[in-house]
């Protein structure tokens, strides 16, 4: 997901730039992650509406910790362990003010799912509506040390060292948790004989 070097600068050179204080380096980071960041976040907190305030503080975040970016390093792993953080840090706070359940409230702004092919059948779109809304629920109910690792895998396309890097961990505890997840979602997922 790295920028096409005969595209432009690359993600790393604009975090150079941005550390050297061109703020306007932000705007193509952000054109570029922000779809991708808002993706990762909504299948972590599963709110719409969430997941846009978190994609806006992630990027706030950044501008403001830009600082603390080793040049060098990846910036699709940093950022997407700052979106990780920031959505495990939103859902805490959800727990601990629960006014409204957790479940009501994914319930209330779970509304993205997949745009099935213009034409396909009323049954079809049904069919595959209940498969994407079995599948968010799902992966909604893992626990979250779980869920942020297939996340990051499975819709992210980041490698396991990558993951390790942004959840602080070794590559053999996302290997365990991948394993882990995926074991769970058989479990709920696939109908017993």
């Amino acid at each position: 997901m790295e920028a096409d070097p005969g595209a432009g600068p690359s993600d790393e050179e604009l975090m150079r730039r941005l550390q050297a204080g061109e703020d306007a380096a932000l705007a193509p980071l952000m054109q570029h992650w922000e779809a991708p960041v808002k993706r990762f976040v909504f299948r972590v907190v599963g709110n719409t509406a969430e997941a846009e305030d978190l994609a806006q503080e992630v990027f706030v975040r950044i501008y403001t910790k830009r600082s603390t970016y080793r040049p060098g390093a990846k910036f699709s792993t940093w950022c997407f362990s700052i979106a990780a953080n920031q959505a495990k840090n939103r859902l805490r706070w959800w727990r601990r003010r629960p006014a409204l359940s957790l479940d009501a409230w994914i319930g209330a702004g779970g509304d993205a799912t997949d745009e099935s092919p213009a034409g396909a059948s009323a049954s079809h779109e049904a069919v595959r509506h209940e498969q994407i809304v079995a599948v968010q629920k799902a992966v909604a109910a893992l626990p979250l040390d779980l869920r942020t690792a297939l996340v990051l895998f499975e819709y992210e396309g980041l490698s396991m060292a990558d993951i390790a890097a942004a959840l602080g961990c070794t590559t053999k505890a996302v290997e365990n948790r991948l394993y882990r997840a995926r074991q769970q979602l058989k479990l709920t997922l696939v109908p017993a004989d």
